[in-house]
């Protein structure tokens, strides 16, 4: 049920009191009134709404049920637009308030009811044109929250002698209030907003919300329909982006108000439910939420990942555009998940072009079987552009198999930019095609990698690459009976660790070649080398 609280607007009955005895007889029988005698005067009463909080008195507004944020309101009779004056008063708190112009008044011409619209906030440039709804994209300040409030009574029939004006709030309003869940004793310090919204008429498709107390925070917003399944509240909290996706349509409607009871768990959040009515609350539903996994930066084209969700998330996107950057922050597990190679190597120009930077983590459980007499390939990447880099990742028990034509590569099948200080265990092999323990092919550059595990190919092994035309830099493999370039038409500075002995050596001659990075290696506990930021 949605009964909204409306705004009554009334009419001064004194003053139509007063002007009623110079009426002549004649005039009261047909109806007419004496022309210019009668201006409309209004009091506005019925703005009822609870305050916002930290709204002081003196800073309440039409979305807080109080009058005083209000100076003028345009006023319509036929096809004249007049401004309007509003005189608040404290008598009651500032929810009545008198609507009048002293220099060019509307007038009451007969007794007959009559069509009347008003709306606030009016546009000075050109008051006869009721302006669009669009509200702020930050509205974290409480004014900047307030003065998102459009109101307005349309069409309405007023009768003589009882003029009155309902207005309604031509916003929705939604509140979110948040509550810890598992993984949080606290969430303090969120930024919560609002997203995929529509930009119709100019307005934002993200809001940022204001903090009104406490957990509690509020936005308005254009009325309109958020799709199910889109993204919809943001939570940003601890380094991690949470969001609620709505089972089915949000309709955001004007003058009604949603209450999101949202709570926030370390694996996504928990719609506990939520309220649907007018400025107060009514009806309800319930629904799940999720958490995307990434943090998008439209600025720089960044994909910032820390759950397996995000990093396919980012896949996705680079698929259509390959200069998408991404940034790990967590560890990644990809068991069960499908896997497509990221750009084409057939060519510099169809490879990735942006920047991957595993920042030291570890990526495990990427499987990829291939079947397909026309030829597919496994690897991480299908191609690394000319413009492409992958640096400080470390993929760990892969387990590539390519079934009839096609090639395997632990990090690329082809590399035309550079790879970083990448590894790479696992079992690879390829039917019909080369295989290598970092990339299949190397027409670019790579630095200060390793790989150790299993290589099986019809036609050649690599430890590092299966073909080098151009320069791999202090790269080290484990023995498993092949050399560390299959086919080697560059520089091959690769080197064989031998069973049973250490990775020191590997460790020691990477970490010269890497001097300028931001992360080298160290041995771990299991005797290989593992990455770490630089000291």
């Amino acid at each position: 049920m949605n009964n909204r609280l409306p705004l009554h607007i009334l009419s001064a009955a004194t003053v139509l009191l007063f002007a009623a005895t110079a009426c002549t007889q004649d005039e009261l029988a047909e109806g007419t009134l004496p022309e210019g005698e009668y201006p409309v005067v209004i009091r506005a009463t019925g703005l009822s709404v609870e305050a916002t909080p930290q709204a002081a008195p003196s800073t309440r507004a039409t979305v807080d049920g109080d009058w005083q944020g209000v100076q003028t309101v345009a006023l319509k009779m036929g096809d004249a637009v007049k401004e309007y004056t509003v005189t608040a008063t404290d008598a009651d708190g500032y929810k009545s308030a008198t609507l009048s112009c002293e220099n060019d008044p509307h007038y009451w011409t007969s007794r007959d009811p009559i069509t009347v619209s008003a709306w606030w906030p009016l546009d000075k440039a050109d008051i006869t044109r009721m302006p669009a709804v669009k509200v702020a994209a930050d509205q974290s300040k409480l004014a900047d929250f307030q003065n998102s409030d459009f109101i307005s009574a349309e069409n309405q029939t007023v009768k003589f002698d009882d003029p009155k004006l309902t207005f309604t709030h031509r916003t929705a309003r939604v509140a979110i209030e948040l509550k810890p869940g598992t993984g949080f004793t606290s969430v303090d310090g969120a930024t919560v907003s609002l997203v995929s919204l529509s930009a119709d008429n100019g307005n934002p498709t993200a809001i940022q919300t204001y903090h009104a107390s406490g957990n509690n925070y509020e936005a308005l917003t254009t009325p309109q329909t958020v799709a199910k399944g889109e993204p919809f509240i943001r939570v940003e909290l601890g380094g991690g982006n949470f969001y609620f996706r709505p089972q089915s349509a949000v309709v955001l409607e004007a003058g009604s108000r949603y209450t999101y009871t949202v709570k926030v768990n370390a694996t996504g959040l928990t719609l506990e439910g939520c309220t649907i009515g007018d400025w107060a609350d009514g009806g309800g539903e319930s629904g799940a939420a999720e958490d995307l996994g990434y943090i998008y930066d439209n600025t720089t084209k960044t994909y910032t990942v820390y759950n397996a969700d995000g990093l396919l998330a980012w896949a996705e996107a680079a698929q259509s555009d390959l200069s998408f950057n991404c940034t790990l922050t967590a560890d990644i597990d990809l068991t069960g998940k499908t896997w497509t190679p990221i750009g084409d190597g057939v060519m510099s120009k169809y490879g990735y072009q942006g920047t991957f930077d595993g920042q030291g983590h570890r990526i495990t459980g990427l499987a990829i079987t291939t079947d397909n007499p026309q030829g597919e390939s496994a690897a991480l990447f299908g191609g690394i552009g000319g413009n492409g880099e992958v640096k400080n990742l470390q993929l760990v028990d892969v387990d590539y198999d390519v079934r009839q034509n096609g090639v395997a590569g632990g990090i690329a099948m082809s590399n035309y930019g550079t790879i970083t200080a990448c590894s790479v265990t696992g079992d690879l092999s390829s039917t019909g095609g080369y295989v290598g323990g970092i990339a299949c092919s190397n027409i670019g550059s790579i630095i200060g990698c390793w790989f150790d595990g299993n290589l099986t190919s019809g036609i050649g092994n690599g430890g590092i690459a299966g073909l080098n035309y151009s320069t791999i830099t202090a790269c080290y493999y484990g023995q498993n009976g092949y050399p560390g370039v299959a086919i080697n038409d560059g520089t091959d500075d690769t080197h064989r660790i031998d069973s049973g002995d250490s990775w020191q050596p590997a460790v020691d001659g990477m970490n010269a070649a890497l001097t300028g990075n931001d992360y080298q290696w160290k041995l771990g506990t299991d005797g290989l080398p593992v990455l770490q930021k630089k000291q």
